[in-house]
């Protein structure tokens, strides 16, 4: 028990609140890059409403991992759905991810799926549903 809450509530709102912080950094970072460079790639997928968009997504997943950190957190049921859902985007993304070529791609992805993969384990426990459904 972390402050009244479950080990297993405080690891899963961790892994989500760094997930959140380190999407809305990136959407952050391709907003920067884009002022300081001008959108630079092939036309087909680097326009200005390609990259807006990608912006956005990535902020706005990014701003659902937070809030969902936080309902976890507060021992909200409302936060594991978002939570879960955000985990199961990171499998898709990390996994083929972890077969690419380059040695930094594939140490992200391995870091992404061990912590998705913990944080989901955490997520479906009885002690997590027990301890929601008791603070509701």
């Amino acid at each position: 028990m972390i402050s009244g809450r479950p080990f297993v509530i405080v690891l899963a709102a961790a892994v989500a609140l760094v997930e959140g912080v380190f999407l809305i950094g990136y959407a952050l970072y391709i907003a920067v890059q884009v002022a300081r460079l001008g959108i630079t790639g092939p036309e087909a997928v680097s326009n200005p409403v390609s990259v807006m968009m990608e912006i956005v997504i990535f902020a706005g997943i990014g701003a659902g991992l937070l809030a969902s950190a936080w309902g976890l957190w507060q021992l909200r049921r409302w936060g594991r759905a978002p939570a879960i859902l955000g985990q199961l985007l990171a499998l898709i993304v990390a996994v083929p991810l972890a077969f690419a070529i380059g040695s930094v791609e594939r140490s992200i992805a391995i870091v992404t799926i061990i912590a998705a993969v913990t944080a989901l384990i955490c997520l479906f426990l009885p002690t997590t549903t027990r301890a929601l459904e008791r603070a509701d």
